[in-house]
């Protein structure tokens, strides 16, 4: 007899009604949403439920505001052509707000993951005091509100996309700004609703910005079916994400991914978090420009230059540029083999400069992975999509939001 037993597991109170019907509006929202199109007979096929169901779901819906009807569709089987759902491209919607070393990037993306608004700014932040950084994005925020009000579009809620170590609303660390502990969710609200008198207060919410941008890539990049990889975003800083199965790894405390800070030489140039030769140091922004002979400072469009000068054969910058990778793929072998993922995605600067990096890069790779999955031109190393960015993923946050619980979201619209 086996004397062992585990306890109980709680399976909490029976759903209700209303849990199960939420549950299903969400259902046939999601599955319009991925259609891109779709029927009721064809969303009640899909779905499992019945088309009377369906069809009261979709009726709610569309009231709500989350989903629209036009024309009519022929299905080759017999009865009555159905109309064809799509999901609203006016209402409901998510407002990102990347703040960023060297600019401010904000976005608002519509249901369907279209970026229908973004303003962009270009301005040093660092040396600022963190509320009057904050306050910057609060001001082009509003700004994007106004353009997204013109086009009947109601964002939900605004999602910060922050570089440094980010939890609980606030920058534990963010070394090339020189923030500690800045309650940046609430320096961030504060300065917008002081800039939208009478508006309802919008809810805001944060992130590091290397997962969004990750986030970004997995949800609206050109990666297929592919679920695991590990994302770099070079910027001033470098910031990393893992993505496994589809799902951000975030941690003990939700500081994973800050492969910058990786040491690459105890002896190197010291860096901004207190540590000498960090990542950061020899590819970061900064590093490549000044070590092409650069002006440091010169930002996006120095990279640019970089690019056109490596272009052209330079040896300075292709040796900038070579060096940066050979670095990068020594943090980055020792990081594919501790978590074995099926590919690494540079985004940021890393993708303009792309076609020099990328031959230093697979050659550590090739060297140093163990699995011997990595050969040379595997294609396992890849420059992220356009459309994977930090604000983008941080607005497509809160819509996934609205599409978990559309209930929720009603009386916000």
């Amino acid at each position: 007899m086996d004397t062992n037993h585990t306890p109980p597991v709680s399976l909490g109170t029976k759903a209700g009604k209303e849990t199960v019907r939420r549950h299903n509006l969400s259902l046939v929202l999601r599955a319009v949403r991925d259609e891109g199109e779709a029927t009721r007979a064809g969303i009640a096929a899909r779905v499992g439920l019945t088309r009377a169901a369906v069809s009261s779901l979709v009726e709610q819906l569309i009231g709500s505001g989350f989903l629209s009807e036009s024309g009519k569709t022929f299905s080759g089987q017999a009865g009555r052509p159905g109309t064809v759902l799509k999901v609203a491209r006016t209402g409901p919607a998510g407002i990102g707000v990347e703040i960023n070393i060297d600019y401010v990037s904000v976005c608002v993306v519509d249901l369907s993951g279209t970026d229908r608004v973004r303003l962009t700014e270009h301005i040093d932040n660092r040396g600022a005091p963190p509320a009057e950084v904050l306050a910057r994005g609060a001001r082009i925020a509003a700004r994007t509100l106004e353009s997204a009000a013109e086009q009947d579009l109601a964002p939900v809620g605004a999602e910060l996309a922050l570089p440094g170590l980010v939890s609980a609303g606030t920058v534990r660390q963010a070394p090339n700004l020189g923030w500690n502990r800045v309650p940046a969710e609430e320096y961030f609200a504060r300065a917008l609703a002081g800039l939208r008198p009478g508006a309802k207060p919008l809810p805001v919410s944060s992130e590091n910005e290397a997962n969004l941008a990750a986030l970004a890539e997995l949800w609206f990049g050109g990666l297929g079916t592919l679920r695991t990889f590990l994302y770099l975003t070079g910027e001033i800083g470098v910031g990393g994400a893992f993505v496994i199965d589809g799902e951000l790894l975030r941690g003990a405390h939700g500081f994973a991914g800050e492969i910058g800070h990786v040491v690459v030489d105890s002896q190197g140039p010291l860096c901004r978090c207190g540590a000498r030769g960090c990542l950061e140091q020899y590819a970061g922004q900064s590093a490549l420009l000044r070590a092409a002979g650069m002006d440091p400072d010169a930002g996006v469009p120095g990279v640019t230059e970089l690019a056109r000068r490596a272009r052209g054969g330079d040896a300075a910058a292709l040796a900038a540029v070579g060096r940066a990778g050979t670095m990068l793929g020594r943090v980055v072998s020792g990081a594919v083999n501790l978590f074995d993922p099926d590919a690494v995605v540079l985004g940021g600067i890393y993708r303009t400069l792309m076609p020099w990096l990328s031959p230093s890069v697979d050659g550590e790779l090739t060297a140093r992975v163990v699995s011997g999955l990595w050969p040379a031109g595997s294609g396992r190393l890849r420059a992220s999509s356009s459309a994977g960015d930090a604000a983008r993923g941080a607005a497509a946050l809160v819509v996934r939001a609205v599409l978990a619980d559309p209930s929720a979201y009603v009386s916000r619209t």
